[in-house]
């Protein structure tokens, strides 16, 4: 179960805690003509430090994209654990072959051949400045009991915790 933030300082923590396990983002960029793109990325099994790291491809679509609008949003979902997370922030295009050897995984081989000396290797980086989750830490028939006591109530339903975390302010988070 992912812990709720007592303050500012425990917000990478707990953003930590929301995210693990979710090997997957859907990335939002704007498109030249103002349109939105999602594409899935695959995230890396790390601490959340304010930032997050994604591979990609040097001259490729989201590229532009950012060099365009540097606005990106993040949606995780892991439904099985009834939990969904959607980041907002800034976007930037790295070109570090230090920091790709720190975050390389060989499992990166099936999209980058070359493995880190290929030409075309680069990474995204997303400064968080803004988050939303929904948690529901209850198993699923205590969640089944509190749909049937909104029903009978006609209160609505609350299925667990949802919180908007602004880490744009956040005094804790590393520059």
């Amino acid at each position: 179960m992912a812990r709720k933030p007592k303050d500012t300082q425990d917000v990478t923590g707990h953003l930590t805690d929301l995210i693990k396990g979710i090997k997957v983002a859907m990335m939002t960029t704007v498109e030249a003509d103002g349109s939105l793109r999602s594409r899935p990325m695959w995230t890396h099994e790390r601490d959340f430090d304010g930032e997050l790291w994604f591979f990609t491809r040097e001259h490729s679509p989201k590229v532009d994209d950012v060099a365009h609008d540097h606005h990106v949003s993040l949606a995780y979902s892991d439904p099985s654990r009834d939990r969904y997370v959607s980041i907002s922030g800034r976007c930037r295009l790295v070109l570090d072959k230090e920091k790709a050897r720190e975050l390389w995984n060989p499992t990166l081989k099936a999209w980058f051949p070359e493995g880190l000396d290929d030409p075309e290797l680069a990474l995204l980086c997303v400064r968080v400045e803004k988050a939303e989750y929904w948690d529901t830490p209850n198993g699923r028939m205590v969640q089944l009991a509190g749909m049937v006591k909104a029903a009978l109530t006609g209160k609505p339903y609350a299925p667990g915790d949802n919180q908007k975390l602004d880490l744009d302010d956040s005094a804790s988070l590393p520059h």
